[in-house]
């Protein structure tokens, strides 16, 4: 009866745990431009974590946006050498980040269903 107890427990906490990780994208800034170390190319809706570097030796800045509506889905300095992580919900609208402070292009990234 206690084995089955245990099991019963065991198997009740694992089903309200969230399985899924969010994907990682990392991106390295240096002056004036992004450089991202996996692929954005078929990315999905869901859950990501952007790991921002700075690697331009002066402060600068990072903004994520919703690509469609423009929403700032979140903006934040980072210091010499720093690193930055924030996740954030990404929808099929897809995101767009660039740099405020050292300007930078937009990169526009699609996202598909």
């Amino acid at each position: 009866m206690l084995k089955k107890a245990l099991l019963t427990a065991t198997l009740l906490a694992a089903s309200t745990l969230s399985w899924g990780a969010p994907t990682t994208i990392h991106l390295d800034e240096y002056n004036g431009y992004f450089a991202a170390e996996e692929t954005l190319a078929g990315l999905k809706p869901g859950e990501y974590k952007f790991v921002v570097t700075n690697k331009a030796k002066k402060v600068v800045g990072f903004l994520l946006q919703d690509a469609k509506t423009q929403e700032r889905l979140d903006m934040f300095p980072l210091d010499p050498g720093e690193t930055v992580e924030t996740t954030v919900t990404i929808t099929e609208n897809g995101f767009r980040y660039r740099c405020p402070i050292n300007p930078t292009p937009w990169y526009d990234v699609s996202v598909s269903k």
